[in-house]
């Protein structure tokens, strides 16, 4: 997913028809009376509620995300706010999640259902972890990137949540009204950072250098156009009410308070983090904020294994894990592709590196020519991916599922490269998730090297089915069952104050997804891909195993910054040499991956944790199907299995992987459906 998980509306949608049945709600079971043991389940559905509701309220872009407003009607207006990070704010948020601590605890695991328990204890590992946050990371005092984004992407997704007005109109007047005093509140909330950020300065807790540049100087700026500029111009489009010119006057004028705003927050990190009188061209940190501050430390990440993605192995085992892994994906690579170059006497160099850079780029000379070409092949991908589901037997599709391909809008595309998937928010009854594609601007290049023909059914694979659309529809179906306490991504959705406990399911699935495509299935030996296709699968699970290493490594000490990128360079791209030599970086290949390999690792740098969670997760789900097919044995359905461990909801299975088990026991005999 990466990158974000939003509901958007589709300004061109070039697949076949909106997915009904697996949108609806399904219907809730029938009550059955609980056993003695388990009365205290009314009592922590209450505790539970209050609970959600409380997060959804001192976290509203999170709530915007997950369609919180139609949770509960105490959170009506929560779309027109922003959070509050000042001191005597969290002071009192700590006090409130203190008690709600207390409250769960006091809830005795015996007295509560299995699920319940899970439920429990997913609760109190997010208290603790927004609690950890506050009080011992002081993470507020650093959280730039979380100050830069929020307002943006809050304001950004309620347009592209809004409902249509018109054929090519958006909006209400009340969801119009919630826009402009989010952005109404941006300089209250600016100021809120600015003092926050003052504090970490005095603290000597800062942000990494590459925030600043980045998010200080860069995405400020570029914020500040979007409130003055890029939102008026999309709201004189979508607006139909009669109270237009109302409605555009009250949100320029709030635009423009929030670019100021926005450019004083820039001032500010100029002033406070800058040497003075240096040109815009080339601004220079002051010495004090030059060197690395991204590592999390051995102790912190061990903290956010074992409480944020329910993992019980220590970072040390994990790196050191991590390199058989990586090479072991490699060598497949390499056979793979010296195959391919036979199969079509092609030339495969002098070694396996050397066949993998060359098949490669081959492959790359049979791709879409255009933007339009490029969307009908995911369109006709989609469609291969959808009918292999069916026919293989791994899932049971609903005759009317489609998987759509959208062209990205114009308001999602700095934020979205290549592709990406967008759920719609769960609490809602309405809204559908969007595969997005996006355009290249007919780039040749572009379209070669990143959705020629045999990289599309993997890629399709994680963001489409059966990766993260099939995920999400199939969970949303199920709304009803998954308690709403494992909807919620504390923090924030997704930016460098996330829990990432949601990416431990949503990733690990979706890499999953990709993996089981190339896994025998009945009438198919090889599984979907060709071998061509099967290289790219392999490329995609490389760089989420280097991942491993890598995330853990410039977190702990292991790997400096740059020993990282060059790792990513060497083992991703087969590319021999440092990315600090300055001869081999005159070839423009190893330029080229070197300054792709930067990218991601700043992305981890910023991220910790995140990283790993794609593997990590999808081990998960590996060894819970391998627990399942020894104990059901003839009994084993791979179509229960994967329904089952959706309807789990997005926290990890390091929650539930007995509990699932002993569900599938119980199921194993009843038919499997997704319908209503």
């Amino acid at each position: 997913m990466k990158p974000s998980y939003l509901f958007a509306r589709s300004l061109c949608a070039l697949g076949v028809a909106f997915l009904g049945a697996m949108n609806a709600a399904a219907s809730p079971p029938t009550a059955q009376p609980l056993p003695v043991r388990h009365r205290a389940d009314a009592r922590f559905a209450v505790v539970e509620h209050e609970y959600v509701t409380y997060i959804l309220r001192r976290f509203p872009v999170v709530a915007t995300y997950l369609g919180g407003d139609a949770f509960d009607p105490q959170l009506a207006s929560v779309d027109g706010t922003l959070r509050d990070y000042s001191p005597a704010g969290l002071v009192r948020e700590d006090a409130r999640l203190a008690e709600f601590r207390a409250r769960f605890s006091a809830l005795a695991p015996v007295s509560l259902s299995a699920r319940r328990r899970i439920d429990r204890s997913v609760a109190l590992a997010q208290i603790a972890f927004l609690m950890h946050q506050h009080l011992v990371r002081r993470y507020q005092e650093r959280s730039l990137d979380s100050y830069v984004d929020e307002p943006f992407r809050g304001v950004d997704w309620q347009i592209q949540g809004m409902t249509a007005t018109g054929p090519a109109t958006y909006g209400t007047e009340a969801e119009w009204q919630a826009v402009i005093a989010r952005t109404r509140a941006v300089r209250a909330f600016l100021a809120t950072a600015q003092k926050q950020l003052s504090a970490g300065v005095r603290a000597h807790n800062t942000p990494d250098w590459r925030v600043l540049s980045q998010y200080g100087l860069q995405s400020s700026a570029a914020d500040a156009d979007y409130f003055a500029k890029t939102l008026p111009q999309i709201a004189a489009t979508d607006i139909s009410s009669p109270r237009r010119e109302a409605l555009l006057h009250d949100l320029q004028a709030a635009g423009d308070d929030a670019a100021l705003a926005y450019r004083e927050l820039r001032e500010f990190i100029t002033r406070t983090y800058f040497e003075d009188g240096e040109s815009e061209e080339n601004p220079v940190l002051k010495p004090a904020f030059r060197a690395d501050h991204f590592a999390l430390g051995e102790a912190e990440y061990n903290w956010a294994l074992r409480n944020n993605l329910r993992l019980t192995a220590t970072a040390a085992e994990l790196f050191a894990a991590s390199w058989p892994v990586v090479t072991n994906t490699q060598a497949q690579m390499a056979t793979l592709a010296q195959q391919i170059a036979a199969a079509h006497k092609w030339p495969a160099g002098a070694d396996g590196a050397d066949a993998v850079r060359e098949v490669f780029a081959q492959l790359s000379q049979n791709a879409p020519r255009t933007d339009a070409e490029m969307v009908e092949g995911y369109r006709k991908t989609g469609q291969r991916l959808v009918a292999y589901g069916r026919d293989s037997g791994l899932f049971e599709v609903p005759a009317d599922y489609r998987l759509d391909v959208t062209v990205t809008p114009p308001p999602l595309r700095a934020s979205i490269e290549g592709a990406a998937y967008y759920p719609a928010p769960p609490f809602r009854a309405t809204g559908v998730g969007r595969f997005y594609v996006t355009p290249t601007g007919d780039d040749a290049a572009e379209l070669r090297a990143e959705h020629n023909y045999a990289a599309m059914p993997d890629l399709a694979g994680h963001e489409g089915f059966p990766g993260h659309d099939w995920h999400y529809k199939v969970m949303t179906h199920y709304r009803e069952q998954i308690s709403p306490v494992r909807w919620l991504t504390p923090g924030a959705v997704e930016d460098s104050s996330s829990m990432w406990e949601d990416s431990m399911a949503a990733e690990g699935w979706a890499l999953y997804s990709e993996a089981l495509l190339a896994e025998a299935a009945p009438g198919a030996p090889n599984g979907l891909y060709t071998p061509e296709e099967r290289l790219y699968q392999l490329r995609g699970k490389l760089y989420r195993d280097l991942r491993v290493r890598i995330d853990i490594g410039i977190h702990t000490g292991r790997l400096s910054f740059e020993d990282a990128v060059t790792l990513f360079s060497q083992v991703v791209d087969f590319l021999p040499g440092s990315c600090q030599d300055p001869a081999a970086v005159k070839l423009e290949a190893k330029q080229a991956s070197c300054q792709g390999a930067r990218s991601a690792v700043t992305r981890y740098s910023r991220w910790p944790t995140q990283a790993i969670t794609y593997r990590l997760g999808k081990e998960q789900i590996l060894a819970l199907r391998k627990r399942a097919q020894q104990t059901l044995g003839a009994r084993f359905s791979p179509q229960r299995f994967h329904l089952e461990f959706m309807k789990q909801g997005t926290i990890p299975a390091g929650y539930f992987g007995d509990e699932l088990l002993r569900e599938l026991r119980a199921a194993s005999a009843l038919p499997v459906s997704v319908k209503p």
